[in-house]
């Protein structure tokens, strides 16, 4: 059994419960935003700052991927584009706090590793390459130069590229996400695994085989019209703030909100928004119309009723319900779709959702009764074993209603890290379609390879086998967003070399290979001047739209170097200063690398000048933009059937899920105040509703250790367990049966061969578990 226990510099006993919040924002998220950005900015640097934030004259938020209004759609940006998250992120990343060489010399490795993440990034920003030898104890500066020495001589000794794991995190710009993946290709190897193979692959995997495209069909502009918002496995108030406006907005529209979750969540129910009187002074605006509060991995199930029921309602009243035309003309798969779903197990479904039939038939009554749908979904749909086929539902229900491709509609995965999708559409991913991988090869004259790369969780098993031994990543703490934690870190520790380009301290620093480098990088806020003049670059939102990010502040040091410098300068290293790529004169102009871009890359024509646009320019979408599904194949949006499926849990056993505090960002931690739940000053948590406690013999505020059990694939031996430990148990409002803690704290419990299937991603939503008494 692997244990994880709690690092001692937060002190867990001070843990404050309070009633939950039913709003989130209002005047206590300003005053939030505005405290903690004076804590590590100072007021000068906090105005200079937030102004710009998400502005076309400044910076993209390096926190979640929301997009901005666009003045195409008559929309027009407010003097504050930002949320209280989007401020917390940039403090941490324009804080006035540094990590030098002195702060390295004074800790010793041994002391770094037991630190908890929030102690490591609140220490400062990194400002100097720093190297850790074989067998040293502290980290040592190094020069950038003897960095990519060590770097390209290190990567040459392999005895095969594929030995090599080049990680992306979805802060990387589009500029420097292109020439990565071109520098590991051109090196020989399609190893790119990415933060996205932990959250919206599933997404991609199952809209890709059912409408041709892996990206969501909706503009800001379609929720804003929509008549109806069904939101699943999402909470907005912490993952998505912005979208709250968007909410707000379709709401004074006449729209409906449809809210699925287990928890109920104060961003789901009601929205105070402090740019508005009533947001200030009185109640704001009630969001969800219809709280479902769906038991862990029933969304499945749910789905499949509501399409039982749609189609019911279309045989007892023909011409209805159902779009004939767009399913006639415009899908494959129909009749498949609802014989499979003539026949419906109710019984099923009543233990997979745990909602009453009566919510059930009013839920599908408001979809029957709109003319917009839009369907948003995040983690708490991707992020289980049936995640593909549960995605593949939802659109399936839309496909019966048409909506796809017609304003005020569409399928919306709403994504979580800035540029996330950006890195994807640039070539960041171990599986790029060779169309692809031939225009690179055009382009450029190299050679690229055509077999399949290593995703997250199989860089982490070759690691673990001794295939993967040098890891290079690009931004992201690998070690903590990844799950399996103690089997990760073992992983890690065994590679030859780990590099990691870096803001800031984290986790990933001080879980090392037997050799570590810290490559200090510019942050999204900083200015970006080379050799050929101040420099801009640019980013994809959750919506597919590209525009400009211009870092306004100084830099955090004067060693510090930008992504793209840092790829070309390895690039010349390893491949050699003539090497048919022209990386030098990518790094001292980023307009040359959007020209590659515009060649390379689908719908990225004429590059540099749309991005110059004041909003940039929006990439094509075959299913939105015309209702054309070329990407499948047949030509057709598709149908899916599926087997209803849905997570078992034995007698005394609950299912957990990993969730952000309101006071993180993915495994950045900013504070210990996840106020709109009601926990303060502590991390170590276990969410459960208080019947459930009662009936396992445990009271509130109980110290328990979390055992997670599994016995699936690859493990026919029995039952594997994993103890994470001392948690202090919460009686909270939760689904049945259900329970919740923090990640990267309770990452430990996820079993690494736990994953969905065809997308890979780990199983974060849906682990078994069981409480004891901590000892």
């Amino acid at each position: 059994m692997t244990r994880s226990a709690p690092r001692e510099d937060i002190d867990e006993a001070g843990l404050e419960v309070h009633r939950p919040k039913q709003w989130a924002a209002g005047v206590p998220g300003v005053a939030v935003s505005l405290l903690r950005s004076v804590e590590q900015m100072g007021t000068g640097r906090t105005v200079r700052t937030l102004r710009l934030l998400n502005q076309r004259e400044g910076f993209d938020c390096p926190g979640c991927a929301w997009p901005e209004a666009q003045a195409a759609d008559g929309e027009h940006r407010k003097l504050v584009e930002f949320c209280e998250n989007g401020a917390k992120a940039v403090a941490e990343e324009a804080t006035r706090r540094r990590v030098g060489p002195e702060f390295f010399a004074a800790h010793p490795v041994a002391d770094l590793a037991g630190r908890t993440g929030y102690w490591l990034g609140q220490q400062g920003r990194l400002t100097h390459p720093m190297v850790l030898c074989q067998g040293a104890t502290h980290y040592e500066p190094i020069s950038w130069d003897g960095a990519f020495t060590l770097i390209a001589d290190k990567l040459r000794e392999l005895s095969d590229p594929d030995r090599a794991l080049f990680y992306t995190s979805g802060r990387t710009s589009n500029e420097a996400a292109f020439l990565y993946q071109l520098l590991a290709r051109s090196f020989g190897t399609n190893n790119l695994p990415d933060c996205s193979n932990m959250c919206h692959e599933s997404s991609g995997a199952a809209l890709s085989e059912a409408t041709g495209i892996g990206k969501g069909s909706v503009s800001l502009a379609d929720l804003h019209h929509a008549d109806l918002i069904v939101v699943v496995g999402q909470n907005p108030g912490t993952n998505h703030p912005r979208m709250l406006s968007a909410l707000e907005r379709a709401k004074a529209s006449g729209a409906r909100i449809i809210a699925v979750n287990p928890l109920p969540e104060a961003g789901l129910m009601r929205f105070k928004n402090p740019q508005t009187p009533g947001g200030v002074l009185g109640k704001g605006t009630a969001l969800a119309d219809e709280f479902a509060q769906i038991r862990l991995g029933g969304d499945l199930a749910l789905f499949q009723a509501i399409g039982h029921l749609l189609l019911s309602w279309e045989q007892a009243a023909p011409g209805t319900v159902l779009d004939h035309e767009f399913v006639g003309g415009s899908t494959h798969g129909f009749d498949d779709y609802a014989k499979s779903l003539r026949e419906l197990d109710w019984t099923a479904v009543d233990a997979a959702t745990g909602l009453s039939r009566t919510q059930i038939v009013k839920i599908a009554r408001m979809i029957a009764e709109s003319e917009r749908t839009v369907y948003c979904w995040a983690m708490g749909v991707t992020q289980h074993r049936h995640a593909v086929p549960t995605i593949q539902e939802i659109t399936n229900v839309a496909l019966l209603r048409g909506m796809i491709g017609k304003p005020g509609a569409g399928l919306c995965p709403v994504r979580g890290h800035s540029n996330v999708q950006g890195d994807r559409t640039m070539g960041v991913w171990e599986k790029m379609p060779d169309s692809f991988l031939t225009a690179l090869e055009a382009e450029f004259g190299v050679e690229v390879p055509r077999k399949h790369g290593l995703d997250t969780v199989d860089a982490i098993r070759a690691m673990r086998d001794g295939r993967g031994k040098v890891f290079v990543g690009m931004g992201g703490n690998f070690a903590a967003a990844t799950p399996d934690s103690a089997l990760t870190e073992r992983a890690l520790a065994s590679c030859e070399l780990t590099v990691h380009v870096s803001t800031k301290l984290n986790r990933s620093h001080v879980v090392h290979g037997k050799t570590a480098l810290i490559l200090p990088t510019l942050g999204r806020t900083e200015r970006d001047v080379q050799a050929g003049g101040e420099q801009f670059v640019t980013v994809e939102d959750s919506m597919s739209c590209v525009h400009a990010s211009r870092g306004r502040l100084r830099p955090a040091g004067e060693h510090l170097l930008s992504e793209v410098a840092i790829i070309c300068r390895l690039a010349r290293a390893l491949l050699g200063e003539d090497h048919v790529v022209p990386w030098h004169e990518f790094e001292r102009d980023y307009d040359r690398i959007r020209d590659r871009i515009a060649r390379v890359v689908l719908g990225c024509e004429n590059y540099n000048a749309r991005v110059r646009e004041p909003d940039g320019f929006v990439l094509p979408h075959a299913p939105r933009d015309s209702r054309r599904f070329d990407g499948t194949a047949t030509g057709k949006a598709h149908f899916t059937t599926s087997v209803l499926e849905f997570p078992e849990v034995p007698p005394g056993r609950l299912l957990l899920q990993t969730l952000r505090s309101h006071d993180q960002y993915n495994t950045t931690i900013y504070g210990l105040s996840d106020r709109y739940r009601g926990i303060e000053n502590a991390r170590r948590v276990v969410l459960v509703h208080a019947d459930d406690l009662a009936e396992l013999d445990f009271a509130d505020g109980d110290l328990v250790d979390l055992v997670s059990e599994w016995n699936g694939p690859g493990h026919p031996r029995g039952t594997v367990e994993r103890r994470a430990e001392k948690f202090r148990a919460v009686a909270y409002p939760t689904a049945r049966g259900c329970a919740a803690a923090y990640f990267p704290e309770a990452n430990s419990l996820v079993p690494l061969d736990s994953v969905a299937r065809k997308s890979n991603t780990p199983v974060s939503k849906a682990i078994v578990v069981r409480l004891e008494p901590a000892g």
